[in-house]
């Protein structure tokens, strides 16, 4: 046995405030085995999985009368010195959230090779060709290039895929990965998951894989731990659980789908935004003197049109420009063409201008963890919005602060005085969508709002949106790797390829006659 959890327990916080949020679970991973572990968000899959590293804040939380065996060591037991020589070299680990797990100051080959200095006997040129080979291995076409990067240079895909490289670059004997592949395009997570598998047979790597994609699971793992509340709910092979689940909560994860289709569009509604030869082109700095020797052409000539109550989604793989133009849109980077909203072209109005247009143009980023101010309450999050653009008071702010985070599945008023860090990346997410639609925003750009939600509440946020959209005619800019997401909530589809636009439609069409090689490839990636 590789792994083995005996009554395993996790409690937040002592005394009184102490909440138990794991509850005496017995769970095991085999030598070579692939295990899932599935359930909604704030279920306990991470505090879980991470206890094999013992990560969190042992002053806060605590593991009571619990024993975790690695190889039939007690990793509760250990010390410091222990730990250290266990983790990265015999357990590796890939969090959900990149960019707030690399050192933005440090260049990406640097944080790779360190995890290879400090655990292996190698000289730094022998550190720099096996961080090339690792990050090739991970999907990188200009590894060599990338080396030299930093964090803020790679869109989200990208960082997560250093992550699998930094992770696996000592080839651990057991992997920890926490929804590795969410940031992932479709084709980039279908290399990344065949890499894991040839790992698993070339080295007989164990995968712990923490996951809300089920289609992910039915295709790569051998074993299935659905958690619920804190509790090991059903655990068996995967075949198992997918065809015959026996109990009603894996039931409800696996037929959780949005049933709803969009909105129907009118033939007469008026265009809310206009993009004419939309470029974004980041010059290349070479030399002591940081001349421009080139430039990375993210957007390079994008027209479209979006209509008011239309959602448009956006595909593509990652780097293909598709959260670089939602940024361009709204005026929060620099760009080139003309931007047209509500009738007003905003691509030269300065700032004092366009902040009077910026509650009616509202984004959610990709990152929650990295777009929520991590000294700031809940309430405080939220209700920003209505003190900057209405002046509205503590009074006037919390009635709608309330209304705008159950809309969100979110009604617990006990949250609103607790901090970011204390919820799951799901919960962080649907806070960032409540900071969003308290302003009743005319245009919303999701980038990849749906990325770190369970099956379950992704389509609870679907089903909002697409409420929110009828109620309001709201329009929704919709940026994802995800296309079954696209499909189901789109009128239109714009696919991405090198900041081009290579193929649109509407979804239904583009889903069923693909006309471009590029679009039938990530479809078929999409399964």
């Amino acid at each position: 046995m590789m792994v083995e959890y005996q009554n395993f327990s996790a409690v937040f916080g002592h005394g009184t405030n102490a909440k138990e949020v794991v509850h005496q679970i017995n769970f095991s991973v085999d030598k070579g085995e692939f295990v899932a572990l599935v359930g909604e968000s704030g279920s306990g899959k991470t505090v879980t999985a991470q206890a094999l590293l013992r990560l969190h804040d042992e002053s806060f939380l605590s593991y009571p009368q619990s024993r975790i065996l690695f190889e039939g060591r007690d990793i509760l037991r250990m010390n410091n010195e222990s730990l250290r020589a266990l983790r990265g070299r015999e357990i590796g680990i890939v969090f959900q959230e990149p960019m707030s797990s690399l050192n933005p100051l440090h260049r990406i080959g640097a944080q790779l090779s360190e995890a290879l200095l400090t655990h292996e006997s190698v000289s730094h040129k022998q550190a720099r060709l096996r961080v090339i080979e690792n990050l090739e291995c991970a999907g990188f076409k200009n590894a060599e290039k990338r080396f030299s990067s930093f964090p803020y240079e790679l869109s989200g895909g990208e960082r997560q895929r250093v992550m699998i490289a930094m992770a696996l670059i000592n080839r651990p004997k057991l992997l920890i990965a926490d929804e590795p592949t969410t940031a992932l395009d479709v084709t980039i997570q279908a290399q990344i998951l065949e890499l894991l598998k040839k790992l698993q047979s070339d080295i007989g790597l164990s995968v712990l894989f923490i996951t809300h994609d089920l289609s992910i699971v039915r295709r790569i793992a051998s074993r299935v731990a659905v958690m619920q509340n804190g509790l090991i709910v059903e655990d068996a092979d995967t075949d198992s659980i997918f065809s015959h689940p026996k109990n009603e909560y894996t039931s409800l994860l696996l037929n959780a789908a949005s049933s709803t289709p969009p909105p129907a569009l009118s033939d007469d509604s008026k265009v809310l935004l206009s993009v004419e030869n939309l470029k974004v082109h980041f010059p290349i700095k070479k030399g002591i003197f940081r001349r421009t020797a080139g430039y990375i052409k993210a957007l390079d000539g994008v027209d479209f049109t979006l209509k008011r109550g239309e959602t448009l989604g956006i595909a593509g793989e990652s780097g293909s420009g598709k959260s670089t133009l939602g940024k361009a849109l709204l005026r929060l980077i620099a760009s080139e063409g003309r931007i047209v909203f509500d009738g007003i072209e905003i691509s030269a109005l300065k700032e004092s201008a366009l902040r009077v247009l910026r509650p009616k143009m509202q984004i959610i980023f990709q990152d929650p963890y990295g777009s929520l101010s991590p000294v700031m309450t809940v309430r405080n999050i939220v209700g920003e919005g209505l003190m900057v653009h209405q002046g509205a008071s503590l009074i006037q702010r919390e009635p709608r602060v309330i209304a705008a985070l159950a809309e969100t599945g979110m009604n617990d008023s006990s949250i609103l005085d607790r901090y970011p860090h204390e919820f799951s990346g799901g919960q962080r997410q649907r806070i960032a969508i409540a900071r969003s639609l308290i302003l009743e925003p005319a245009l919303l750009v999701l980038d990849e709002p749906t990325s770190s939600l369970d099956r379950t509440t992704q389509v609870q946020v679907i089903e909002l949106l697409l409420k929110l959209q009828k109620s309001r005619s709201l329009s929704y800019i919709f940026i994802s790797h995800d296309l079954r997401v696209l499909r189901s909530l789109c009128h239109n589809i714009i696919i991405m390829k090198e900041g081009r636009i290579v193929e649109s439609g509407k979804a239904d069409e583009v889903w069923a006659s693909p006309k471009q090689p590029y679009t039938k490839t990530l479809l078929a990636a999409a399964g």
